[in-house]
């Protein structure tokens, strides 16, 4: 099963989040919990947690790019449903 990663609301009003760090590339694993990519808002700085253990199929958007809350930043293959 293919997991997508959004992009997160991080506070109210917030509309947009830019990327500052991919912690993996296309066709890594990740483990679950383990920090995907550090992401920020006018306001914070977040790290993203792969809510899954798998390999990451796609990254859709590179270091500095905005990105949309809800857009689809990555897309994970969940290895415990292949």
């Amino acid at each position: 099963m293919i997991v997508e990663i959004k992009a997160p609301e991080l506070g109210p009003g917030e509309t947009e989040v830019t990327i500052i760090q991919w912690h993996k590339g296309t066709n890594d694993f990740v483990k679950a919990d383990e920090i995907l990519v550090e992401i920020m808002t006018d306001k914070v700085n977040h790290e993203i947690e792969s809510p899954v253990s798998g390999t990451i199929l796609e990254i859709l958007f590179v270091r500095d790019e905005v990105v949309k809350v809800g857009d689809v930043m990555a897309r994970i293959e969940d290895e415990r449903l292949k």
